[in-house]
């Protein structure tokens, strides 16, 4: 594999994430639905990202609102995956605490890779069945919330996942922080702003109430691209990287 992509020796994966975001830090307008804001070499960067992973997950609604099937985007990257020691296509998560994941959605119709969906005990009966016509697997994680944790070492175990991409959204993602599971964080900022107080951010949902127990990351790259800033921010564990 190529030296590049970080493997921890770990039960769980390494969890990177990849965002575009706005100057005011959105990633969407406050009435949820997505509209590309980035720019061509941005969406060639999650590309380029989703070459070094060996998952990518999304919770329900982004895969609703994109229409995103979560593909490694043509033979120009599925040549560069082979080449980071990857198989060709990587395995797709769909992360629902309720379960309501419509069977019909575009991605169950790719079959180039299975899709692995992610819920809780709160699943209808119907639903499940429905899921599991369609699905790779599906794996209840907790009761009424997603165990991420047992979620992510059960996708190592089971799947041989080393590195998951997260895409979000936002809740998603908040999600992950707060239980202290994303390593890295790739950023796109874009110079636009979209303002309004409901509008979805890197990391939404419940958050945390006091400074000393924020998350803690580090600026570690940054570079610009005409009007754009490709940055990436590592977890610091214990004063260091993660």
């Amino acid at each position: 594999m190529n030296s590049k992509l970080k493997i921890e020796n770990s039960k769980l994966p390494f969890v990177f994430s990849n965002f575009a975001m706005t100057a005011d830090g959105k990633i969407a307008f406050a009435d949820h639905k997505f509209v590309p804001f980035s720019s061509r070499r941005d969406r060639e960067h999650m590309m380029e990202l989703r070459a070094t992973a060996d998952a990518v997950m999304c919770g329900t609604r982004t895969i609703e609102e994109t229409g995103t099937v979560l593909g490694p985007g043509g033979a120009k990257f599925c040549k560069l995956r082979r080449k980071n020691g990857l198989a060709e296509y990587s395995l797709r998560v769909i992360v629902s605490g309720s379960g309501s994941v419509d069977p019909n959605l575009g991605i169950f119709k790719t079959r180039f890779s299975p899709v692995i969906v992610l819920t809780t005990a709160r699943i209808s009966k119907a639903n499940l069945q429905k899921l599991e016509a369609v699905a790779g697997a599906v794996k209840i994680c907790g009761k009424r919330e997603i165990n991420f944790r047992d979620a992510l070492g059960w996708l190592r175990a089971k799947w041989n996942v080393q590195r998951l991409l997260c895409e979000g959204g936002g809740k998603l993602h908040g999600a992950l922080v707060r239980a202290g599971l994303v390593d890295e964080i790739h950023l796109t900022i874009c110079p636009k702003i979209f303002g309004g107080r409901t509008a979805p951010t890197v990391a939404d949902g419940f958050g945390f109430q006091w400074l000393a127990g924020a998350a803690k990351f580090e600026l570690t790259s940054m570079r610009r691209e005409k009007a754009e800033l490709f940055t990436v921010f590592s977890r610091r564990k214990n004063g260091r990287f993660a």
